[in-house]
C-alpha cells in the first residue's frame, strides 16, 4: 500500500519543516518517511535551534493542540518544574517550553496541508 500512496504522489508533495531530535526514534522514522516520499524536507533540530515562543505558538495552533498537549510530561524537568500542577496555565508552559526545548514533543512536521505532532509517526500521511 505505500509503495502505490508514493508512485502516485512523487514530486507533488511540498516541502515539509520537520522539527526534528535525532536521538529520537519517532522522529527519525517521520523524517525517513518524508525522505522515502522524494521530498527534501527543510530539518530544524530543535534542541540546537531552539524555536522562539512566537514560533512555537503557531505550531500549536496549526496543529490544533494546547501546550498540555504537546508538552513531553514524561521528560524529569516537567515534574522538577512543578508543570504537573492543575494551575499551571498553557501560557505559563508555553513559557517552559520556549525556555527548555527539551519539553516539546517530537517531531512537529508542517507542510502546506497543515502541521501535525506527529506522534504515531503515521500521522504525518494526514498532512503529506
Amino acid at each position: 500500500m505505500l509503495e502505490v500512496f508514493l508512485k502516485r504522489h512523487q514530486g507533488k508533495i511540498p516541502r515539509p519543516t520537520i522539527y526534528h531530535n535525532p536521538v529520537c526514534g519517532t522522529s527519525r522514522k517521520v523524517l525517513q518517511i518524508l525522505r522515502d516520499y522524494g521530498t527534501d524536507p527543510i530539518v530544524v533540530e530543535y534542541l540546537r535551534d531552539t524555536p522562539s515562543r512566537h514560533t512555537l505558538a503557531g505550531l500549536l495552533a496549526q496543529a490544533g493542540l494546547t501546550p498540555r498537549e504537546a508538552i513531553r510530561s514524561k521528560e524529569e524537568l516537567y515534574k522538577v518544574l512543578g508543570l504537573d500542577a492543575p494551575e499551571i496555565t498553557d501560557e505559563q508552559l508555553l513559557d517552559a517550553m520556549a525556555e527548555n526545548a527539551i519539553l516539546i514533543n517530537r517531531p512537529f512536521v508542517s507542510t502546506q496541508a497543515g502541521t501535525r505532532l506527529c506522534r504515531p509517526a503515521e500521522v504525518v500521511f494526514e498532512i503529506l
